[in-house]
């Protein structure tokens, strides 16, 4: 296929520094300028905090309203004529196995945050449902329906957005696989000016917030855990040596490679989430989990069609905004990290195979990995008092260890929980740096490693400040100030890709020919 149509008039510098200067540069300043900032002047960094407020206060519709709209708009590419166009030339095949594929995207799609979340928002909605009375059967219910819904299939239409625009117009038009590339139908040859470098810019600032966010809760989990199993002291200083440790060991992966390191970290990490998960069935209230079952899917299910009419059915406006907005914002400013990796390592899909397994595959699974973590909490707590309620009212990050603790096997599960969470922190890592790495470089698949690395300590040192700076609350500001632009990108993306498939199928059908055209009867003379 050759070289990407701008890549030489985007790419500038010797064979060690492949970067785009107008995103390379301006986003390395930014972080060096956060670095600065919250060594002589802390109090700027907590202007997080206040900017969230705003953004949830007056823009909460924008976020609900889009991400709908991008559940609706995969659906409509799944099943239309477009279904059936290949993210690739005539006859490619998928790079990688399907089981392969879904393991790379789901640890870089949920991983960490899956993990932190599982048993904690199952338990605090649990004790301050959204409505009705807490500590009772139907705030149970309720408690597991609005974190299937958060988690399920809004966050993965999110992320098929994005993936499927940039693995569209890098396999079938030989784009860069850069977000840019997507905004070709609307502006054309702008795409390599200014309007473009933004594009890329903001989203590679939004990468770095939402990975600095999830490592963040990484290391508050980890340091829960190393408490539990091995009484660490669990410190702020204890998070940030974790940080380091993990980021080094990222840095490694990511040096090896797609195919080799982060490959194999996936499969593996997958794997020993599926030995988790069915420890925890096998062990817990098994008939429970099983009993409770459909009961949360239809909750789940009735969400998800109130979300589609835009219907408020769950709790306060505050609510939303600290809950659902929250979320919503916080898997736009991961659109462009795991959007990327999915294409990355998507080509030789058709679009339906692509939107069906991105939307179906990783929801199933976190249904069915929320329901077994979520439904045996609810049951320790409401019928053996088991405190875990209590528990994460302290501190969220010890909510797995809290419930695990009181299945049978507690050490071994809880090991295990702390080697899959460390896992599930590398691979986001690793994949992560790779990601802003192409996108600071125009689109390449293969930049200079010690530009890899520089991402990878980057992520590390972002998560280290806004950890120091106010701990949650300041991770998951951030997410949702970086989240709110590209909102708009994505929005627009969406009509690009449409424009452009349209273009496709136009072109395809003024090059066919019949086999047997009829021939005009001549013209009487």
């Amino acid at each position: 296929m050759g070289d990407p149509p701008f890549s030489r008039t985007l790419i500038a510098g010797p064979p060690l520094l492949q970067v785009v200067p107008w995103v390379f540069f301006p986003a390395a300043l930014v972080v060096a300028a956060l670095v600065g900032l919250s060594i002589f002047r802390p109090d700027v960094v907590g202007c997080f905090l206040e900017l969230k407020t705003w953004i949830v206060e007056t823009l909460g519709w924008l976020f609900s309203s889009s991400v709908s709209f991008f559940l609706l708009f995969c659906a409509y590419l799944g099943v239309s004529r477009f279904g059936s166009i290949r993210l690739g030339p005539a006859g490619v095949r998928p790079e990688y196995p399907t089981l392969s594929w879904l393991a790379m995207l789901f640890s870089a799609g949920m991983g960490i945050g899956l993990m932190f979340f599982s048993v904690a928002e199952p338990m605090l909605h649990y004790g301050a449902p959204p409505s009705g009375e807490a500590h009772t059967a139907n705030a149970a219910r309720i408690a597991m329906g609005v974190t299937l819904f958060h988690w399920g299939i809004h966050a993965w239409a999110i992320y098929g957005v994005l993936g499927l625009s940039l693995a569209y117009f890098a396999y079938r038009h030989g784009f860069p696989l850069a977000i840019r590339s997507a905004f070709h139908p609307l502006i054309g040859r702008h795409v390599e000016g200014a309007l473009g470098h933004l594009v890329d810019l903001l989203a590679v600032l939004g990468t770095l917030f939402g990975l600095a966010t999830s490592l963040g809760l990484g290391a508050k989990q980890i340091n829960a855990g190393l408490a539990h199993v091995f009484g660490v002291a669990n410190s702020v200083v204890a998070q940030v040596i974790i940080i380091v440790l993990v980021t080094l060991t990222a840095t490694a992966s990511l040096v090896s490679g797609v195919g080799r390191g982060i490959r194999r970290l996936s499969e593996l990490n997958l794997g020993l989430a599926l030995l988790l998960l069915l420890a925890v069935f096998a062990f817990g209230p098994t008939l429970f989990v099983l009993e409770e079952l459909p009961w949360d899917v239809v909750a789940f299910a009735r969400h998800v069609g109130a979300s589609i009419v835009f219907a408020e059915e769950m709790g306060s406006a505050q609510w939303q905004a600290d809950w659902t907005v929250f979320y919503w914002a916080w898997w736009i400013s991961w659109a462009p990290f795991v959007g990327m990796f999915v294409a990355r390592i998507s080509r030789g899909r058709t679009i339906r195979e692509f939107l069906t397994g991105v939307l179906i595959g990783p929801t199933v699974f976190t249904l069915l990995w929320l329901e077994t973590f979520g439904e045996t909490a609810t049951y320790l707590e409401r019928f053996r008092d088991g405190g875990i309620a209590r528990a994460v009212a302290n501190d969220s990050a010890v909510a797995i260890f809290a419930m695990l603790e009181l299945l049978p096997a507690a050490s071994f599960t809880t090991g295990l929980a702390v080697v899959v969470v460390i896992l599930f922190f590398v691979t986001s890592s690793d994949s992560g740096s790779l990601v802003v790495d192409m996108l600071t470089s125009g689109g390449h698949r293969d930049p200079p490693i010690w530009q890899r690395i520089f991402w990878a300590l980057a992520e590390g040192a972002i998560a280290i400040i806004l950890l120091l700076a106010g701990g949650l609350r300041a991770l998951q500001s951030a997410a949702i100030a970086t989240g709110l632009p590209f909102c708009i990108v994505m929005l627009v993306m969406c009509f690009s890709l449409l424009r452009a498939l349209r273009q496709d199928r136009a072109r395809e059908r003024s090059f066919r020919v019949p086999a047997e055209a009829p021939v005009a009867p001549a013209a009487p003379q």
